[in-house]
């Protein structure tokens, strides 16, 4: 019996092609979130921002800056995922749910928010964090997408500058990616053959 979620997997491919008449309600755009958010970030920061673009005239105005994608339109939504640059002082409220429920002894969110601090000093680590939990939300909404039957569409083809300043972005919040989530239209091609593993994969 094949895996669920290797076969999601094998089957997932970037799509091109969107439906422009299909549509996605708040409920179904909030689990698709709900579901990228189970994605890991370091010291469980969760530090992600994810702006739904459904409107017709909001998804006119990012398609101008995404190199005029037809996708970014024709999709249901496109998602900007933005990584929030990392902030130390938010580890205790964030972490605390995780003492009160019994899997993390009091003192620990206190110490691992000396250690992030000081781990994020440098602005560019702190901004390769952002980008690191950016892409691992999105990775998540790509595979929900799949599992509830819809297509995905990544995008970095896009003017990061602009759309921060388009959509209001906060000084810490870096757009990392565009994904195009709705029902596919047909002519998307199949997932494109791999590289061979002995390219890529070093065992030591």
């Amino acid at each position: 019996m094949t895996n669920p979620t290797i076969s999601l997997i094998e089957r997932r491919v970037s799509a091109n092609l969107f439906d422009a008449s299909h549509t996605l309600t708040d409920a179904e755009i909030e689990e698709l979130v709900r579901l990228a958010t189970r994605a890991p970030t370091a010291y469980n920061l969760q530090n992600w921002r994810f702006i739904a673009v459904r409107a017709a005239q909001t998804k006119a105005r990012l398609r101008a800056l995404a190199w005029n994608q037809p996708k970014v339109e024709h999709a249901a939504v496109t998602f900007i995922v933005c990584g929030v640059l990392p902030d130390a002082e938010t580890l205790p409220e964030r972490l605390q749910p995780s003492v009160d429920a019994g899997y993390m002894p009091a003192g620990m969110p206190s110490a691992w928010r000396t250690a992030a601090g000081g781990q994020y000093a440098d602005p560019q680590a702190a901004r390769d964090e952002a980008v690191r939990s950016a892409t691992l939300g999105a990775a998540t909404l790509i595979l929900a997408a799949e599992a509830l039957g819809l297509a995905s569409g990544p995008m970095v083809g896009f003017d990061a500058e602009g759309v921060a300043r388009e959509f209001g972005l906060a000084r810490d919040e870096v757009p990392a990616m565009l994904v195009a989530v709705g029902r596919a239209a047909p002519g998307n091609w199949p997932q494109k053959p791999r590289r061979p593993l002995a390219e890529v994969l070093e065992i030591s």
